[in-house]
């Protein structure tokens, strides 16, 4: 009879299993959104940091051509010289990642299609200016045109 009661107290009970699936799925419902809001950050990071290299790139190119700012954004990548590519915009959720540019001259604001906005009139105060055309908002709150 002894060695029948050490039997039945190895391994786990039916009970004790479902407690542990149900915690698994708990912390699965908590860990999958915060994923995607990791996921969604990382893009949005990638985007700022195109953005900052596109802009050092443009006041290279400014310094070089003493003062005039390129007719477009695809002028930095001849050569090589300041990018080897324009890089992408990166607004996720909302649009695909693109390397294209909208010219104000063709918008007098931002059209939210994705890509970068690119002031290149000469007579605008902001003539050389960078800026991803999205009016959407970050994981922050903030409007993507700000930056």
């Amino acid at each position: 009879m002894t060695k029948l009661k050490e039997l039945s107290k190895k391994g786990f009970t039916l009970i004790e299993l479902m407690i542990v699936v149900a915690i698994i799925g708990i912390l699965a419902a908590i860990a999958i959104p915060k994923f995607a809001e990791l996921i969604r950050k990382s893009g949005e990071g990638a985007s700022k940091g195109n953005l900052g290299a596109l802009r050092s790139a443009m006041s290279i190119y400014y310094g070089d051509m003493e003062g005039q700012y390129p007719a477009n954004v695809t002028a930095l990548t001849i050569s090589g010289k300041y990018l080897g590519t324009v890089p992408s915009a990166k607004a996720p959720n909302y649009h695909t990642d693109a390397a294209t540019a909208v010219l104000l001259s063709a918008s007098a604001s931002p059209t939210d299609v994705g890509g970068w906005y690119y002031y290149d009139t000469t007579t605008n105060a902001n003539v050389g200016n960078v800026l991803i055309n999205c009016t959407h908002t970050d994981t922050k709150g903030s409007i993507w045109t700000t930056y």
